[in-house]
């Protein structure tokens, strides 16, 4: 019988964060500590009910409003780091691990985003049934038959951490490398979660030789 596509690590990728911006300075958060993981909490619980009750249209929806909500707040995260990294006098570690937290974050973010958008979510995914994704060439789907069958992926569909595995060579490389992207709001998504990763490169090596 074919299950439904656990949701739990997404939920985790989800706390992680919302963990994550409690860890940033103070002076790259917009607005009070508390504000994204109450917006965040707020949504989630009818998120989950109307998930659990069968209304899918209100989850989606729902579910976006998150991810918006959390894009949000990585952004407005950059633009602090933009605006006051030159005049700062952060220790090198300290900066050091607010990139590397901000970079996990835009992993996380993207990913549940894609997630979130790949064939309509993971319910219609479930729905629609088939092989492979709408969105995304991922490895399984290069394989031809026989190959399919030999590692018995005649059914296969991606699940959150192959979404993962995209964002995180998407941030790593600046661009997808073993999942190439098909569908242009993909396209975009990538493009805009590689800015992200560049510029948050380009500032700490800018701060760390001396630029800013």
């Amino acid at each position: 019988m074919d299950k439904f596509e656990p949701r739990w690590q997404a939920l985790l990728a989800l706390l992680a964060v919302v963990g994550t911006s409690f860890a940033l300075p103070r002076w790259l958060s917009l607005g009070p500590r508390w504000l994204l993981p109450t917006f965040v909490l707020l949504l989630l619980v009818p998120t989950m009910i109307a998930h659990r009750t069968g209304q899918h249209s209100l989850n989606h929806v729902l579910g976006i409003i998150i991810s918006t909500i959390i894009t949000l707040s990585l952004l407005s995260s950059i633009v602090l780091l933009v605006i006051a990294l030159p005049g700062r006098k952060e220790s090198p570690l300290r900066l050091l691990l607010s990139g590397a937290e901000l970079w996990l974050t835009n992993i996380l973010v993207f990913a549940l985003w894609y997630w979130r958008l790949d064939g309509g979510g993971p319910l219609r995914r479930k729905e629609r049934g088939g092989f492979g994704s709408q969105s995304f060439l991922f490895p399984q789907m290069q394989a031809e038959k026989s190959q399919r069958e030999a590692f018995g992926i005649e059914n296969w569909r991606p699940g959150f951490v192959d979404y993962l595995f995209v964002a995180f060579t998407t941030s790593s490389t600046f661009g997808p490398t073993d999942a190439p992207i098909l569908r242009p709001w993909a396209k975009l998504f990538a493009m805009l979660q590689g800015v992200i990763s560049l510029t948050i490169v380009a500032l700490l090596i800018s701060r760390a030789v001396g630029v800013l």
